[in-house]
């Protein structure tokens, strides 16, 4: 989008700010999410570039949110005052080859970190379908890739920095702040501003993909766990028209002798012939190199490629995360469902995540698999559709993903977390006067 000149609000900036300016946008440039579905409620946004810069704005605002890649298609980076983009917060600090950590800025791309680790000779464990979101706004929320062994993005976490209400910089470790820890890293954006990151890092590694297609679901029924389990990474895409899977992603290491070549036959599903894109009417030219095609773990653990436009684009995105051992039942219920659901659907992915102990994580204490929705741009005929997704998924407790949509009740996402009331209790200690409130944490959280 081109964007006109944009006016400094030194004049209506608070004290202490003015080394910072806020731009306004003019009228008609308003600023949306990736999708485009969510128009933010104000035009003013901060684009610090130091710390110093974030503590003094956040010190000196009554109330702001934090806005990242702008990749959640909710409300929870929202506000109706000031918005703090971390988009110039987006620096490699330091890469420590003893501990084999690096510490980042929050803002900072996995597309733009990844390369530079593989670079260096390192790698992180998983990266999520696509590369264009921060590390700090993909911790806070949960994201994740998929593995059976893999836990989401906030797993490789030691340590961050936060700049909290009172524009102090709070640091935390794995190390020594133990339970406290658990409770700040998936922090939905209530605690303050996420600064510094610091992540374990794994020797660099080699992977390819193969794609299979039309699974049948029968086969999926009898062999989920060895389907699922088949490589590093595994991705399942349907669209619930038929009584199959479209597409299986294989993600594997080279040194993974089993998969070093094409099966002719994978569980009833076929060798695709030719890259594939996840929406099968949409060109492959966006996704990651398939076919046994050798290449670094940040080129084939995505499935979009970091220059190109992901997915769909113009989408809205569901997704609801249920425990491992009841994924079979919870597919089936959506398959029961599929006539309502695929009018309205681009496709679905099904993948696997590990445990992790993340107080808000919607893995916290239970490997999990997650049943994600990218669905057509009409928010009408969606949010009647969740309702009954969700009633479909309440029998497993399912968890509704932070940044994408869902209609659970507060009362009802309380009780399936057991750290929810601790975790009220940690922000009403960092942010006592509710500085980082919106509208979303409010209804979502706090009303409970």
């Amino acid at each position: 989008m081109k964007r006109r000149p944009f006016i400094k609000l030194s004049s209506a900036a608070t004290a202490g700010s003015a080394l910072l300016p806020v731009t306004k946008w003019l009228p008609d440039e308003k600023i949306k999410n990736w999708a485009g579905n969510i128009i933010y409620s104000t035009s003013s946004v901060a684009y610090p570039k130091t710390q110093e810069e974030v503590q003094a704005f956040i010190k000196n605002h009554a109330k702001l949110k934090i806005l990242g890649t702008r990749h959640c298609f909710n409300r929870i980076a929202d506000s109706k005052d000031y918005l703090l983009s971390t988009k110039q917060l987006n620096k490699v600090i330091s890469l420590d080859t003893q501990a084999h950590t690096v510490t980042v800025e929050g803002g900072i791309k996995y597309g733009e970190l990844a390369p530079y680790l593989h670079e260096k000779g390192y790698a992180l464990p998983n990266l999520a379908s696509l590369p264009h979101i921060s590390v700090a706004g993909s911790i806070t929320t949960a994201t994740h890739g998929s593995g059976v062994e893999n836990g989401n993005l906030a797993t490789p976490v030691v340590g961050l920095e936060i700049v909290t209400a009172d524009g102090q910089v709070h640091t935390f470790t794995k190390e020594k702040d133990s339970d406290t820890f658990n409770g700040v890293v998936v922090g939905l954006g209530a605690l303050g501003l996420i600064t510094k990151v610091t992540l374990a890092l794994q020797p660099t590694f080699q992977m390819r993909q193969f794609v299979y297609e039309r699974l049948p679901m029968d086969q999926l029924k009898n062999n989920f766990e060895k389907i699922v389990s088949a490589g590093y990474s595994v991705s399942l895409f349907t669209d619930w028209q038929n009584n199959s899977i479209n597409e299986v992603w294989i993600k594997s290491r080279l040194d993974d002798a089993a998969n070093s070549n094409a099966k002719p036959n994978f569980y009833g599903a076929t060798a695709a012939t030719k890259n594939l894109h996840p929406i099968a009417e949409v060109s492959a030219e966006n996704c990651t190199e398939q076919m046994g095609v050798p290449g670094p773990w940040h080129e084939r653990l995505p499935h979009f490629k970091m220059g190109f436009t992901p997915s769909s684009g113009v989408e809205l995105q569901s997704e609801y995360f249920v425990p491992r051992e009841q994924a079979m039942e919870a597919i089936q219920a959506i398959a029961r469902l599929g006539k309502q659901i695929s009018p309205h659907l681009f496709i679905s992915e099904i993948r696997t995540i590990a445990a992790d102990n993340f107080w808000l994580s919607p893995c916290y204490q239970r490997p999990s698999v997650a049943l994600h929705f990218t669905w057509k741009q009409d928010w009408p005929a969606v949010s009647k559709l969740l309702p009954i997704i969700e009633k479909e998924l309440a029998p497993f407790n399912a968890r509704p993903h932070w940044g994408k949509l869902f209609t659970v009740s507060p009362q009802v996402l309380a009780s399936r977390y057991d750290k929810f009331a601790d975790f009220k209790k940690l922000v009403a200690q960092y942010d006592p006067n509710g500085k980082f409130r919106n509208e979303f944490l409010n209804s979502t959280i706090f009303s409970s």
